[in-house]
């Protein structure tokens, strides 16, 4: 490892594996078909395995759906957007086998023609029942939300154009994030509660994602009781398509300290990293969260680590900190800090601001035996301007 540069992403191919049976097992258990949400993990060196557990992908737009069309050949290609363009329905009809339009007036607008191109046809739905713990700004059912149509906008599409009802094969729904079974459980309730009409005439249901079904402790049985509870009801075939749980604890960033400086007045020390929360895990801001530190612990969870330090990059924004940690041993320059769980939502989200070189991506294929994957340079940043 001593002499692959920083910052670089390493990703443990055996961890991902472990985490596709735990999945597996699921549609074992209950005939659900579980598709990689490319939006949080499209690392696309182990979509061959991946496809050899799951049922396929889904998509956020074309470009992850060519992705999967082209690196995930015979699997199912699914593809969900708020909003489709006029100018790329034609290419998603061709290379997708499941569309999900976001409201009626999608529906209305490209449904025949997708229904026409041998698609299975989709609408997402809002239950409007919030399980959302903190974390409001994935809360796709608070109030205002563009995300899904709710049960009175889409009566009221019906009473205007009953035949759009005839276009649907499946209703999906997407209101979790980083959530257990119990919180799914109360969605389909909601979702029974108030579309369940609906669903004698349709072919599937999508669960969507935001199942930590990987997670130590996560409620795999009641998930399953849930699943097939639905499928045996209404004679559905269910989906999930969870994107954390597929590459959860299965990813590193290294990275090296560039700079320690004096004591602040909190005697907390500033560390420069040659790696950036704003450019390399935009997650710790947005989200926001403190990513777990080989050989450390946040700030106040062990009182027995002395040494306190405020992680940051060498960008401009004074915001671009990645966390306040505890070690029980003092830094030193040219230190290597590793964090851990960042194969998620990561280098999907990866950006140059301030000319920030993106970091390379390792694959460990073997505990002897790593690769480089992708090696990023100035080329890379001046053809993203």
């Amino acid at each position: 490892m001593t002499s692959m540069q920083t910052p670089y992403f390493l990703i443990d191919k055996a961890r991902i594996e472990n985490n596709l049976k735990v999945l597996h097992r699921v549609m074992d258990n209950t005939g659900c078909r579980i598709l990689l949400a490319q939006k949080c993990f499209s690392c696309y060196a182990l979509y061959p395995l991946i496809s050899e557990y799951l049922s396929g992908a889904t998509a956020s737009g074309l470009f992850e759906a060519r992705l999967c069309h082209e690196e995930m050949q015979g699997k199912e290609n699914h593809i969900f957007s708020p909003s489709y363009r006029d100018d790329q329905i034609d290419e998603i009809c061709r290379i997708c086998d499941h569309i999900v339009f976001n409201s009626p007036v999608q529906l209305e607008r490209f449904g025949r023609k997708a229904k026409d191109a041998g698609l299975q046809i989709g609408l997402r739905i809002n239950p409007e029942c919030s399980t959302q713990k903190g974390h409001a700004i994935y809360d796709t059912c608070a109030p205002g939300s563009r995300l899904g149509t709710r049960l009175c906008d889409l009566e009221d599409a019906l009473r205007r154009n009953p035949s759009l009802l005839s276009l649907l094969d499946g209703l999906h729904f997407h209101t979790l994030c980083e959530q257990d079974a119990d919180d799914l459980k109360t969605t389909l309730d909601a979702v029974v509660a108030k579309f369940g009409k609906y669903l004698p005439s349709m072919k599937w249901i999508n669960f969507g994602g935001g199942h930590h079904i990987t997670r130590e402790g996560y409620h795999i049985s009641l998930l399953e009781r849930c699943i097939i509870a639905i499928r045996d009801e209404y004679h559905l075939q269910v989906y999930l398509e969870p994107g954390e749980a597929v590459a959860l604890n299965a990813g590193e960033l290294h990275s090296t300290i560039l700079e320690i400086q004096p004591p602040d007045e909190q005697g907390i020390r500033n560390v420069i990293l040659d790696t950036s929360a704003a450019c390399h895990m935009p997650d710790v801001i947005e989200m926001p969260y403190t990513p777990p530190l080989q050989h450390s612990v946040p700030l106040g969870e062990d009182k027995s680590k002395e040494y306190i330090y405020r992680l940051g990059g060498p960008t401009c924004l004074a915001g671009d900190v990645i966390g306040v940690y505890q070690f029980d041993h003092p830094l030193q320059d040219g230190e290597e800090l590793v964090f851990e769980d960042m194969a998620i939502y990561s280098m999907v989200k990866t950006n140059t601001f301030n000319g920030m070189p993106l970091p390379n991506i390792y694959i460990k294929e073997s505990p002897s035996a790593t690769t480089l994957w992708k090696h990023f340079g100035y080329e890379d940043f001046k053809h993203r301007l």
